[in-house]
């Protein structure tokens, strides 16, 4: 790739393939560590169709969204769509979002594949185990934030109670729509002829209210149709994301 993308897609494969052989008994043994699975570690992937640094990435991706202890979402970034290939799953907001990140957490360029974990903790897709010690980290350690969610029919109760002292920054609460999987032949771009399948593949997120953190609150909300959706906790608009929970 040019310009954001550092990584040889060939190089990045071979290596990715053969972390993702050791990826999945380091992550099991995190989550025995880590006891319950109710509070699932947010990985947001930026990526692209028309990179050709992704498709490793985007195999990785569809293994943690197979794993309860893990909310992965797939953010496709519109910012590749000029060089042959236009991401039909892209979105300005998705590439705005990683821009967001970016300039928090003071970094002066973006690039494809970029994992975010827990909105702060930047690690590069291609990089299986980084990933994995990531996840580690974040599944031994309690959120700041205890998550409640409930739902009957189209109407979704929250509950959230901060469990040690926040910052005095406004809390986002946010859902998320996704498509769980979808097949796209691409017949143009460096990645022409290629069969690629994707999964939680990012359809929308909407900001749904803003919390000051210092007491607990709830709140009603409702949802339509039957597609899956996450609710996010974050401070900011782009910063540490507090809590996570799949709305089931």
């Amino acid at each position: 790739m040019k310009i954001f993308a550092a990584f040889g897609s060939v190089r990045v494969f071979s290596a990715l393939a053969a972390s993702l052989c050791l990826l999945t008994p380091v992550i099991g043994q995190a989550q025995q560590q880590a006891g319950a699975v109710s509070e699932p570690v947010v990985v947001e992937l930026f990526t692209s169709q028309g990179c050709s640094s992704c498709p490793p990435a985007d195999a990785l991706l569809k293994q943690l969204a197979q794993r309860q202890d893990v909310l992965a979402l797939a953010f496709h970034v519109d910012y590749w769509d000029y060089i042959g290939w236009k991401d039909i799953f892209a979105s300005p907001a998705h590439t705005r979002r990683q821009k967001g990140y970016a300039h928090v957490g003071g970094r002066k360029m973006i690039y494809t594949p970029q994992m975010i974990v827990m909105g702060h903790q930047d690690v590069s897709g291609a990089d299986a185990m980084g990933v994995a010690d990531a996840l580690s980290r974040h599944l031994s350690a309690p959120r700041p934030v205890a998550l409640e969610v409930s739902r009957n029919g189209q109407r979704v109760t929250i509950a959230l109670t901060p469990r040690v002292d926040l910052p005095d920054i406004p809390v986002t609460m946010q859902i998320v729509r996704y498509t769980l999987s979808k097949t796209v032949d691409i017949t143009r771009g460096e990645l022409a002829g290629h069969q690629l399948e994707y999964a939680n593949i990012v359809d929308d997120l909407q900001q749904v209210g803003v919390w000051d953190g210092q007491e607990a609150t709830e709140i009603t909300i409702e949802i339509q149709g039957d597609q899956p959706a996450a609710f996010l906790v974050q401070q900011g608009p782009y910063g540490p994301v507090l809590a996570a929970a799949r709305i089931e």
